[in-house]
């Protein structure tokens, strides 16, 4: 482990911790609403393509394009417990993580991230749930779009990924590019919706790279993923 690792890794034990939870009796209340009522019930049709690169075990990042609030219920109903028998950890911006609707997130896996000035705690908890295992969302734009156009990408996610690797070097961490795509900009009752899972980036093909460059080229390619996800849509 080089220097600069062992300074990151000292500054990642000394920041302000962050933590996240799912709770169990609210999860089996949510979870069977959404999956079998509320989403079902709001859009006329849900259709999820590329189930098959989605790993049923293992640390995973999603990285799905942000185009709606009802992104974060899309997600578990197409890759959570129903699907694969994990639920997801989110990362989220601040302002999404205020009201009722943060209420329900800090208690369904989510935790906040200043997208403007990250903070190390928010970075550390997401190295430390990787390295559990966990299956984790990050949305690499780092903000809410409405326009369907992908817009360049945060490079924290990339760090992220190459941090958690380079402290635990034999950690299978895949990263899957999703593409939310609704029939309109802002979703309106009974509209049709898809959501499309990209092959996987597998993180420790860029530990042949310097720390830097391996998240640039990481950083480089899951751009292109989301990029061709989006112009297929």
């Amino acid at each position: 482990m080089t220097h600069a690792d062992l300074t990151t890794n000292s500054s990642l034990q000394s920041s302000q911790q962050v933590q996240s939870r799912v709770s169990p009796w609210l999860a089996n209340i949510i979870y069977p609403l959404g999956q079998y009522l509320v989403l079902p019930g709001y859009f006329r049709e849900i259709e999820v393509r590329g189930k098959e690169y989605l790993p049923h075990t293992g640390a995973v990042i999603l990285a799905p394009t942000h185009r709606s609030r009802w992104d974060s219920l899309l997600i578990p109903y197409a890759v959570g417990p129903y699907v694969t028998g994990r639920s997801t950890r989110f990362m989220t911006s601040a302002n999404e993580m205020k009201g009722i609707q943060g209420w329900f997130a800090q208690r369904l896996g989510g935790f906040a991230i200043d997208t403007h000035k990250p903070g190390i705690g928010s970075i550390r908890h997401s190295v430390e749930l990787l390295h559990q295992r966990e299956m984790l969302t990050i949305y690499p734009e780092g903000n809410l779009f409405y326009d369907g156009t992908l817009h360049p990408l945060k490079k924290g996610l990339a760090r992220i990924a190459m941090q958690a690797v380079s402290l635990k070097p034999d950690l299978d961490l895949k990263i899957i590019p999703i593409s939310l795509n609704y029939e309109h900009p802002v979703p309106k009752f009974r509209d049709r919706v898809s959501l499309e899972l990209g092959q996987p980036l597998q993180v420790q093909d860029y530990q042949q790279f310097s720390s830097k460059t391996g998240a640039e080229k990481l950083h480089q390619d899951l751009t292109r993923s989301l990029e061709a996800l989006t112009t297929s849509a």
